[in-house]
C-alpha cells in the first residue's frame, strides 16, 4: 500500500479532511449555544449569563482558529496531490470554495474580531448582532463547501468543452440536491457535537463542585436538550440523502457513455472502498444508537432525581463528545466511499484526477501532512482541554482582574 501514491494521497485527504471536520462540528454546535445564552443575557441583564457566554466564547475562539488553520493546509493540499480535479473542474468546484472563502475570512472574522474586541466597547445588542453574523456566516460558509462536495457527488449546472467543466446553471449548481440533504444532516449533527461537548465540559465542574453562578448547571440542562432535539433530525436527514443512491446525476453522461461507466467501476478494484464503506456504516451506526441512549439517560436522571443526586453519573458523561465525532466521521467515510471509483461521477476518476507523483513523493506528502494534522489537532485538543478545566475565570475571553487600587502617598511635612 505505501507504494501506491494513489492510496496514501487518498490516506492523506481522508486523514485531513476529518481532522478538519472536528474543527467544523464544534464551531457549528456551539455557536447557537452561545448565541442564545448571549440573548438572553441581554434581554435580562444577567450578568451571570454573559459571564458564561465568555467562557464558552473563549472555547470557540481556539476552535475557530485551528479551524481557519486546518482549512488553510487542507486546500493546499488538493491543489498539490489532485491537479487533475483543479485542471478539469477548476472553475466549476473552485467557484463555491471561493465564494465560501471569502465569507470566512472577510465577513466571519471581521465580526467575529469585532465581538471579541468589542466586550464593553459597543451597546449590548449591537455586539449581539456581531455573533449573529459570526453565527449565520459560519453556516453559509458549511454550506458553500458541501456545493463543491455536491459537484462530486450529483454533477450538475455545467457543461464540458474542450475537456473542461464550464458553468452553465449556478442555480442548479447551488441548489444540488446532494448538497442541500448533507447540508441539514450536517447542522443536525453539529448541533449533538455542541451538546455533547457543553453537557461534557459541565459534567467535568459539576463533579469536582464547581459551579459559579450555576453556570455548569444550565450547560449540563442544555446540552441534554440539544442532544435531544438532533437526535432524531440527523437520523432523517441522513436517511433521505439515501435517495440518491443508484440514480445517475443530470450530466453523468456528458463525459464518458453508458458502457464506458460500466467497464471502469467494474474495472476497478473496489473491494477497499467496500470494506471502508461498510466500517464507516457500523462505527456510525452504533455511535448513533449510543447516543441517543445517552440523550435518553440523561433526561431520565434529571426528571428523577437531578444530577446533584446522581453525581457519579457525571463521570461517564465527560466522555460523551467520543460518540457524535465517531458517528459524523464514520458517516462522511460511508458517504464519500460510495463514489469510488469517481472523483466526479461519470466524468474524472480518481486516478485521472490526482497529480503524478512518484511513490516517494508521495509518501513523502503523505507523512509530513499526517505529522502536521496530528501536531495541529493534539495542540488544539490540549488549549481547549486547559481551558475548558481552568472555568470562567481562566479562558481566553475572561475579563483582566480589577488591579488593585495604589495606596495614596504618604504626605511628608
Amino acid at each position: 500500500m505505501l507504494d501506491d501514491p494513489l492510496v496514501l494521497a487518498r490516506l492523506q485527504f481522508a486523514l485531513t479532511a476529518a481532522t478538519h471536520y472536528m474543527f467544523v462540528a464544534f464551531t457549528l454546535g456551539l455557536a447557537p449555544y452561545i448565541l442564545v445564552t448571549q440573548f438572553i443575557a441581554v434581554l435580562r441583564r444577567d450578568a451571570a449569563r454573559m459571564r458564561a457566554v465568555r467562557f464558552w466564547g473563549g472555547l470557540y475562539l481556539v476552535n475557530y482558529a485551528m479551524g481557519i488553520l486546518s482549512g488553510l493546509v487542507m486546500e493546499l493540499q488538493l491543489g498539490l496531490n489532485w491537479s487533475g480535479l483543479n485542471e478539469m473542474f477548476g472553475y466549476v468546484f473552485g467557484a463555491p470554495l471561493a465564494v465560501e472563502t471569502m465569507a470566512a475570512f472577510f465577513v466571519e472574522s471581521t465580526f467575529l474580531g469585532l465581538w471579541i474586541f468589542g466586550w464593553d466597547r459597543m451597546g449590548r445588542w449591537a455586539h449581539w448582532a456581531c455573533f449573529l453574523v459570526v453565527t449565520g456566516t459560519a453556516y453559509l460558509s458549511a454550506y458553500w463547501v458541501l456545493v463543491a462536495n455536491g459537484v462530486l457527488k450529483w454533477p450538475d449546472g455545467f457543461r464540458i468543452e474542450g475537456g473542461e467543466a464550464v458553468l452553465e446553471d449556478p442555480m442548479a449548481l447551488v441548489a444540488n440536491p446532494s448538497a442541500v440533504m448533507a447540508f441539514w444532516h450536517v447542522a443536525s449533527t453539529a448541533l449533538l457535537v455542541g451538546g455533547a461537548v457543553v453537557a461534557a465540559v459541565s459534567a467535568y465542574h459539576l463533579a469536582r463542585r464547581n459551579d459559579p453562578d450555576r453556570m455548569f448547571h444550565r450547560g449540563v440542562r442544555a446540552g441534554t436538550v440539544m442532544l435531544i432535539l438532533g437526535v432524531m433530525p440527523t437520523v432523517i436527514t441522513g436517511g433521505t440523502q439515501f435517495s440518491l443512491f443508484g440514480k445517475e446525476p443530470p450530466t453523468a453522461g456528458l463525459t464518458y457513455t453508458a458502457d464506458e461507466i460500466e467497464a471502469i467501476e467494474k474495472a476497478s478494484d473496489s473491494s477497499v472502498a467496500t470494506a471502508f464503506g461498510a466500517a464507516g456504516d457500523m462505527v456510525m451506526m452504533s455511535a448513533w444508537a449510543m447516543i441517543s441512549l445517552a440523550a435518553g439517560l440523561l433526561a431520565l436522571v434529571w426528571l428523577l432525581r437531578g444530577l446533584s443526586k446522581w453525581r457519579w453519573f457525571l463521570h461517564p458523561v465527560v466522555f460523551l463528545p467520543l460518540l457524535p465525532y465517531a458517528a459524523s466521521i464514520g458517516g462522511w467515510v460511508f458517504r464519500e466511499t460510495n463514489r469510488q471509483p469517481w472523483v466526479v461521477r461519470g466524468h474524472l476518476t480518481t486516478a485521472d484526477a490526482m497529480t503524478d507523483l512518484s511513490p516517494a513523493m508521495a509518501l513523502a506528502s503523505f507523512s509530513f501532512f499526517t505529522v502536521a494534522f496530528a501536531v495541529l489537532g493534539g495542540a488544539t485538543l490540549w488549549l481547549l482541554a486547559r481551558f475548558a478545566r481552568r472555568g470562567p475565570e481562566g479562558g481566553p475571553l475572561a475579563p483582566a482582574p480589577a488591579e488593585e487600587a495604589e495606596p495614596a502617598p504618604v504626605r511628608t511635612f
